[in-house]
C-alpha cells in the first residue's frame, strides 16, 4: 500500500518535470506538442472515488498551470478529462474487471487500452486546445491541432505502455 503511494508520488512529480521541463517546449511543425502529463490520469485505479478523481485531476492541471504559465487552462482539462473519465471505462472495460483495475495493455488487453486512451487524449485535447484558442474562427487550425497533438501523445503513451508491460 505505502510502496503503491510512494510510485504514484513519483509519477506525479516525474510527469510534471518532464512536461514543465522538456515537452512544453517542443513542438513539431510549430503544432504537435505532447502532453504525456495525462498518462498519470489515464493510469489512476478504477476503485478510485470520484471526488478524489477531480481533486487529483485539479492538483495535476494547476502545477502545470503554475510551472507553464497557462492560468487554469490545463486544471480545467484535466478535471474535465476526470469527470468524463469514468464513462470510457465503462465504455471499454469488461463489466466485471471495472471495479478493481489500474488501466493498462495487460488489464484491459491491448485494443481496448489503445482504443480508451485515444479518447481521452482527444477529450482532454478537444478541451484544452479549446480554451487556448478561445475562439471558432480558426477552427481548421484547431481541428489540425487537437488531432495532431492527439497522435503525438497517444504515441508517447503507448511506448511508455509497451514498455513499463516489460
Amino acid at each position: 500500500m505505502i510502496i503503491n503511494l510512494l510510485q504514484q508520488i513519483y509519477w506525479f512529480i516525474g510527469l510534471i518535470l518532464l512536461q514543465v521541463l522538456i515537452l512544453n517546449k517542443i513542438h513539431i511543425l510549430g503544432i504537435m506538442t505532447p502532453f504525456l502529463y495525462i498518462y498519470f490520469l489515464l493510469r489512476l485505479p478504477t476503485g478510485i472515488s470520484r471526488n478524489l478523481l477531480l481533486l487529483t485531476a485539479f492538483l495535476l492541471g494547476i502545477c502545470i498551470d503554475i510551472f507553464s504559465n497557462t492560468p487554469g487552462m490545463n486544471a480545467a482539462a484535466c478535471v474535465g478529462l476526470a469527470f468524463i473519465r469514468p464513462f470510457f471505462l465503462r465504455l471499454f472495460t469488461p463489466r466485471d474487471l471495472l471495479d478493481s483495475i489500474v488501466p493498462s495493455f495487460k488489464s484491459m488487453g491491448v485494443g481496448s487500452f489503445v482504443k480508451y486512451t485515444i479518447v481521452c487524449v482527444f477529450s482532454f485535447l478537444a478541451i484544452l486546445l479549446t480554451i487556448e484558442f478561445f475562439s471558432f474562427t480558426t477552427w481548421g487550425t484547431l481541428l489540425l491541432r487537437i488531432v495532431s497533438c492527439t497522435a503525438l501523445t497517444v504515441i508517447c503513451i503507448l511506448a511508455i505502455e509497451s514498455v513499463r508491460r516489460g
